[in-house]
């Protein structure tokens, strides 16, 4: 999103904390760069478009950032396999996911998974369904034309799901590739579809005990993507099953790319647009004859069939053209919310908006701001892109409506991100000011670990960063808000020549290099209701495994059910695995810490 000159005087502070360390971008609008051109035939043509945007912080979401870097591509041909001279770790990263958390998917060859999002039957509060962009198919022992399954394999949709309150999780793909268990079937190549890749996930479940599946699909070198949408039903013993996905919004041009949709579905049984299903995503449009990133405008459709068609798509976020991070969300009395990060184009801040429509999705309001928002930079001593995203939700008991995002705030030590939360009591009209998710972590520091005299480094002990937020309300008016909190800082040794491609070097490190201070997360949640908040993960996250360090995903998600037990879904990277293919190498058995999707199910 863009950063813009901060003239109020409750900002003052933050610009000369952003200022003193160069992060602050000062700009009147976004602009295209002067005479730059951009191949958007191909996902890197777009996001180094977006990217090279003055002005313009806005991003895409860090999954088709990450998916945009062409070095992870299988380049082909056989070689020994590959014996690590360092794999980076510490002694201080976990060897397994710890009770009460439990992990979600089910892979055993040390496939990375990040973005989670999860929902739960509201006529079964023990059948819950969770989501994330999956690699599985990355070590895939197989082979198809000669060439390795794991070259062949991307970023794909993988979903997992629980008949028992969130105790087991189900189920696993074989390595061969024989059982694609994990997987959204017919959207990417290995799953029997059209498209290179899939992934940045939501799920919504109907009054009935459907389940949806909302995705995107895309090839990195060329230009055709969609949003797509998938209907799970469960069998009578507990088996859940996909149906063939909708595309919605498909395009082969190169000026359009469809990013970051959320799903809902209005589960409510009085509702008079009972079981409708609802989608919107990012439309990002650019000049077709330079490349140039024109706008990026919220889309929306929805669904009368149960998901096997959709309206016609319409943009809904008015004359706030910048934009990203859309959320929807469904009130007791079947209106609909969506959220989303935008900017109109003079606005000298962004801010978190919101639109209404309580005609079913035909029509919508104009956008209101919640509040502006100062977004964030990626938490202090870590890597990873971040974003200032909303999450939201309806109170069911009285139509509250709640709303978090992340903001960055001024501090003592000059800035952090801060996860904060307002609340409307008149349908989305007014709201009240935003306050942190938890205000002990916002004025707290964090907690050194690991710093003895064989690792130089003096702790960097900084205001906590809380990021990412969830929101979920129980039937009966439970208030649950979650992130997660960069509360915990330890030494790591980072790697000075990592090997190449891009994909081995994430492995085997040629050659390490300096002591760094090194932010770990812990994930927390607060039940405002009770006035209970606590941090449920069982030991903190280390971000520099997996990507680089630098993609831990783009959310989390939290989502409660009628026994208001909530089931809080994050990145973890406490389970280690043996990788013998990775992105279509071959490597001697190497033990990695992984990226998981990790649960936490309670009832404070």
């Amino acid at each position: 999103m863009r950063r813009k000159p901060l003239f109020l005087a409750a900002s003052l502070a933050l610009v000369v904390a952003l200022l003193a360390t160069g992060s602050l971008l000062v700009t009147h609008r976004a602009s295209a760069s002067s005479g730059a051109t951009y191949n958007i035939n191909t996902l890197a043509g777009k996001v180094a478009s977006v990217n090279g945007t003055a002005g313009l912080q806005i991003r895409f979401s860090a999954f088709i950032q990450d998916e945009a870097d062409v070095n992870d591509n299988f380049p082909g041909g056989t070689s020994a396999p590959i014996n690590p001279t360092n794999v980076l770790s510490s002694p201080l990263d976990g060897t397994t996911v710890a009770a009460p958390n439990v992990t979600a998917n089910q892979d055993t060859a040390g496939a990375p998974q990040n973005e989670t999002a999860i929902a739960v039957d509201p006529n079964n509060p023990n059948r819950v369904v969770g989501s994330a962009n999956d690699y599985v198919t990355r070590t895939w022992t197989c082979t198809k034309n000669g060439t390795p399954c794991s070259g062949l394999g991307d970023g794909y949709s993988g979903t997992y799901f629980s008949n028992d309150g969130g105790a087991t999780w189900c189920c696993s793909s074989n390595l061969d590739g024989t059982s694609q268990g994990t997987l959204i079937p017919g959207v990417t190549h290995l799953s029997g579809g059209q498209y290179d890749a899939g992934g940045d996930p939501a799920v919504a479940f109907d009054s009935r005990g459907n389940v949806y599946y909302a995705g995107l699909g895309f090839n990195r070198a060329s230009a055709p993507n969609t949003v797509t949408v998938n209907k799970g039903t469960f069998d009578g013993s507990g088996q859940l099953s996909w149906g063939a996905p909708t595309f919605i919004n498909p395009t082969t041009s190169p000026a359009i790319f469809n990013d970051k949709e959320w799903i809902a579905a209005d589960h409510y049984t009085t509702s008079r647009y009972r079981d409708r299903v609802y989608v919107s995503w990012t439309r990002f449009v650019f000049n077709g004859n330079n490349g140039n990133y024109v706008q990026s405008p919220i889309n929306f459709v929805y669904s009368t069939d149960g998901g096997h068609t959709f309206s016609a798509p319409q943009s809904i976020s008015g004359n706030v053209l910048y934009d990203q991070g859309s959320r929807p969300v469904v009130g007791p009395d079947g209106s609909v919310y969506v959220f989303f990060d935008g900017a109109t184009r003079l606005a000298t801040l962004d801010s978190t908006y919101v639109v209404k429509s309580t005609d079913g999705g035909v029509t919508f309001g104009k956008p209101v701001a919640i509040s502006t928002l100062n977004e964030i930079s990626p938490p202090t001593d870590t890597a990873f892109r971040v974003n200032s995203f909303p999450a939201a939700d309806v109170n069911p008991v009285n139509g509250d409506v709640y709303a978090a995002w992340s903001t960055e705030e001024s501090d003592a030590n000059g800035h952090h991100a801060a996860a904060v939360y307002s609340v409307s009591h008149d349908g989305g009209a007014t709201w009240a000011s935003p306050a942190p998710i938890f205000p002990a972590m916002d004025t707290a520091t964090r907690t050194p670990d690991g710093y003895t005299s064989s690792t130089p480094v003096t702790p960097d002990t900084q205001t906590v960063d809380t990021f990412w937020p969830g929101v979920a309300i129980s039937p009966t008016g439970r208030v649950y808000l979650s992130a997660y909190a960069a509360d915990v800082v330890s030494p790591w040794q980072k790697c000075a020549k990592p090997a190449t491609p891009t994909a081995v070097g994430r492995i085997n490190c040629l050659q390490l290099g300096a002591w760094v201070n090194n932010a770990r997360l812990d994930y927390a949640v607060n039940d405002l209701t009770t006035g209970v908040s606590r941090v449920v993960s069982t030991h903190p996250t280390n971000t520099r495994s997996q990507f680089g360090g630098g993609f831990i995903g783009d959310y989390t998600d939290i989502a409660v059910g009628s026994d208001n037990v909530f089931h809080a879904m994050w990145t973890d990277t406490n389970n280690k695995q043996t990788v013998h293919w990775f992105y279509g190498f071959e490597f001697v058995p190497t033990i990695i810490n992984q990226e998981d999707v990790v649960v936490d199910s309670e009832n404070f």
